[in-house]
């Protein structure tokens, strides 16, 4: 133990690690996100009632729906919110894959993770990807997937098709918006599973219920959802 400490300790003085929340220098003991910041980010609570929850009545009806959670509230400029930007845009692959280990370390305890047997990260298109050179929820599934022990199935599902940003849309132009956006391509993979989709950012659910009702044509497939931020509308 006390080799892995000195050896976490020159590398944080060869190459300092920063906050992904403040950007302030992190102690040895911080992962990701320091100890002041991690107590202000505003959790939602989510994953300790998993079926009932804010974000997991946007799926209700729409999708068969068994558990939905996010960490943490996505607020308007906020700097919880800046950080979720900066990961997806600012090539900080590394961000979304150790927020989702942080994901999974405090869902954990709640069984939040417990018969899941594949986690989906939502596909960007190929064109997109390229762009960015990662996708997020990928690396978020990751960070889930290495505290877990589930594997991580990025081939059953493809975007097909991306017009244009989300941002400033209302639910219904939302669903409009992502409607005939995927294509299952591995429903076999998926029958009789109970696969976990992984995303940034959930607000109306219009891209998780356009994915998830991709994935329900493989039959007899359970669906449930965890994502970083959850934005009220």
């Amino acid at each position: 133990m006390k080799r892995i400490s000195f050896i976490h300790r020159l590398l944080d003085l060869i190459s300092p690690r920063i906050c992904a929340v403040c950007g302030r220098r992190l102690a040895v003991t911080e992962d990701i996100v320091c100890a002041s910041c991690n107590l202000h980010l505003p959790r939602t609570g989510f994953s300790v009632d998993a079926y009932d929850n804010e974000m997991a009545r946007l799926f209700w009806v729409l999708l068969p729906i068994e558990r939905a959670a996010a960490l943490i509230y996505n607020q308007p400029h906020s700097q919880a919110a800046a950080m979720i930007y900066d990961m997806k845009y600012h090539n900080q692959p590394e961000t979304a894959e150790l927020m989702g280990s942080m994901m999974a370390d405090e869902m954990m305890g709640d069984g939040f993770f417990d018969g899941i047997d594949l986690l989906i990260p939502v596909p960007l298109t190929r064109k997109r990807e390229r762009q960015r050179g990662y996708n997020q929820s990928y690396e978020m599934a990751k960070g889930i997937s290495e505290k877990t022990g589930i594997p991580i199935a990025s081939d059953v599902v493809q975007r097909v098709s991306f017009t244009e940003s989300q941002t400033h849309k209302n639910r219904y132009e939302r669903q409009e918006n992502v409607k005939g956006s995927f294509r299952l391509t591995n429903g076999t993979r998926i029958s009789g599973k109970h696969v976990m989709l992984v995303d940034d950012v959930v607000t109306t659910g219009a891209t998780i219920i356009a994915c998830g009702q991709e994935l329900v044509k493989a039959g007899n497939v359970k669906i449930s959802v965890v994502c970083l931020g959850f934005s009220k509308e």
